[in-house]
């Protein structure tokens, strides 16, 4: 069983939740990962917000999306889902709850980017209502490989 529930201000509990999306970070973000201190960093504003799933079971942060909301529109800076619990629709749960909040929040648009080479992630993003609006040509170089392209996609509430 999953819970959904929003990053807490309690510092031991916030130290080792930002701890395990470091973690997770580190082993789905293969190139360049966020640490602990780039996603402490960010959550220093209020704009900037972090949703987690955990396992009711052991309490252990299974995934995450960071996000911020700026007046009718918001952007996903980071989403990700342990390797163990991949194909088992955390990262649908966190969506649809994500869904929820913004509408809430009277937000009109969504964006993100995704590399142009993940194709799991873009079925992902597209499967949730997801549409490419822009392409950055060559945004992604890493050491002597081509470049990849970045794609900014976009989900519009309705």
């Amino acid at each position: 069983m999953f819970s959904i529930k929003m990053l807490i201000n309690e510092p031991d509990k916030r130290a080792e939740m930002l701890e395990a999306v470091a973690a997770i970070e580190a082993m789905v973000q293969l190139q360049e990962p966020w640490s602990y201190k780039t996603i402490n960093d960010f959550l220093q504003q209020d704009s900037i917000k972090l949703m987690l799933m955990t396992d009711t079971n052991n309490d252990e942060v299974v995934g995450y999306c960071l996000y911020q909301v700026l007046f009718e529109q918001a952007e996903i800076f980071r989403i990700g889902t342990h390797p163990n619990y991949q194909r088992q629709g955390i990262a649908s749960q966190i969506f649809a709850r994500l869904n929820e909040e913004l509408k809430n929040q009277q937000v009109e648009a969504l964006l993100l980017e995704v590399r142009a080479d993940n194709i799991a992630a873009i079925a992902l993003y597209e499967q949730q209502g997801f549409t490419i609006i822009h392409s950055r040509k060559g945004y992604y170089q890493v050491g002597l490989q081509s470049a990849i392209d970045a794609l900014i996609m976009q989900h519009i509430y309705r």
